[in-house]
This record gives structure tokens, C-alpha cells and sequence, in this order.
């Protein structure tokens, strides 16, 4: 059974690879459930870790429901993953019913050939799994990275078990999401060929000010945040006059 290990630095990747992981799902903010990794990170990783490597890409937080420019900046960052020679590319689209987006996946998909193409988590939000891995079939998508809609694998595991089985092959079933030592041994007895896991550990840092850097309203799941016309607009007034 393949090991992939969802690695958020640089730190994370080595440490991967130096420990005996399979492959490395890469990504940067674990904690926003993951983002597109920086230019500066793929590079580094590709020109120092020998193991394969599927880049996450996801240009923000929130909800995974894009605009036509949001998926454009989504496909130059596969081209650049592309160019710098990465095994695998993580993404998908939902529609804002929570149904896969199926044209803008397969634009993705499209884009990402002949690189692996895993739909990542956004799978556990939809409201019928089966349909919409029945879609993902369709146009080609290799995997499904999933919880089997539960908090953990673990506790998904009856409909990550049956996605395997209605799969049948044509597509690989990927269980994610609170796998460690204690269970892991489980996903094999059940047949599943690989599993993600972030295997992290948190500790706490000493160097930093006393002043918070972090927004927690920004935070919450389903939050997304951008830049206000209006605001932006009064604050330019001001200055002017």
C-alpha cells in the first residue's frame, strides 16, 4: 500500500521522504485545508526530493466554487508544475450546489495531462458521492481524495469502502483525513492501495511578538475574502482631498 504524505513545507516534504513515504501531496496553510504551494517552495522541493510529488492547486480558502479568472490563475500554476516536472496535480471544481463542476474539472484535467489528476477533498462536500464519482469517471480523473464524507477516514470508511468497490479499478479511491498508526492497518485489510495522511505534529514556537498575526474571523470555514471597491474608493478620497 502507497503512503502519501501531505506536506505543507519544505521541512515537511524532506522529512517525508527522509522517513520512507511513498509520495507527497504538497501544499502550503493545512489549516485552511490547503492552498497552491509558492514558486519558491515547488522548486525547492523538485530540485531536492527524489520521491514523486502531486501539488495541490487551490488559489484560496473558502469554498472551491471559481471564477473563469480564478481557473485561469489555476492553470498557470499547472503549467508551472508541469515545467518543473511534478508527478501529479490535486484540484477540482464545484458548481455553488455543491455538484461537480465537470466542464471546469475537465478544463483542469485537460490542462494537467499527461501529469496524475486527483480530485481532492471537495469530493466530501457533495450531496450525492456515488453520482459524482460516477461524473469524475467520465471524463478520466484518476483519484478521488476523500473522508468518505465524514470528519475522518475512519469513520467514512463503509462509504469509502463502497466507492472502491463501485469503482472498480477505473479509478483509484484515496482515503484521507485522521489516518495515523492506530488505524491505518485497517485501509489495508480493506483493499485500498494508497492512503493520505498529514502525519503531523504541532508544536509551539518561542520567537514570536506579542502582537497576533492571525485574523480568526478570516478563518472560519466557508469564509472568503477579498478587497472592497467601495472602501478602497473612500480611502483614496480621503488621501486626495
Amino acid at each position: 500500500m502507497l503512503l502519501e504524505i501531505c506536506a505543507s513545507s519544505y521541512q515537511s516534504a524532506r522529512n517525508a521522504q527522509r522517513a520512507g513515504a511513498h509520495r507527497i501531496e504538497l501544499c502550503t496553510e493545512l489549516g485552511l485545508g490547503g492552498i497552491t504551494p509558492s514558486y519558491g517552495l515547488l522548486r525547492r522541493v523538485m530540485a531536492e526530493i527524489s520521491i514523486p510529488v502531486h501539488v495541490l492547486i487551490r488559489p484560496r480558502s473558502g469554498d472551491f466554487t471559481y471564477s473563469d479568472a480564478e481557473l485561469a490563475v489555476m492553470k498557470t500554476d499547472i503549467n508551472i508544475c508541469k515545467e518543473l516536472g511534478v508527478t501529479g496535480i490535486v484540484t477540482g471544481v464545484l458548481r455553488s450546489d455543491l455538484t461537480i463542476d465537470v466542464e471546469k474539472t475537465k478544463e483542469l484535467l485537460e490542462a494537467a495531462r499527461p501529469l496524475t489528476f486527483t480530485f481532492h477533498r471537495a469530493f466530501d462536500w457533495t450531496p450525492d458521492p456515488l453520482v459524482a464519482m460516477e461524473n469524475l469517471m467520465k471524463i478520466g480523473v484518476d483519484q478521488i481524495l476523500s473522508s468518505g464524507q465524514a470528519t475522518t477516514a475512519p469513520l467514512g470508511i463503509e462509504l469509502l469502502k463502497k466507492l472502491k468497490d463501485q469503482a472498480n479499478h477505473q479509478l483509484e479511491i484515496l482515503p484521507g483525513g485522521g489516518i495515523n498508526a492506530t488505524n491505518i492497518a485497517l485501509f489495508k485489510s480493506m483493499g485500498f492501495t494508497a492512503v493520505h495522511t498529514s502525519a503531523s505534529r504541532i508544536f509551539t514556537i518561542n520567537s514570536i511578538g506579542a502582537i497576533p498575526m492571525n485574523t480568526p474571523k478570516m478563518l472560519g470555514e466557508g469564509v472568503q475574502v477579498e478587497s472592497d471597491i467601495q472602501k478602497i474608493q473612500e480611502l483614496v478620497r480621503i488621501i486626495k482631498n
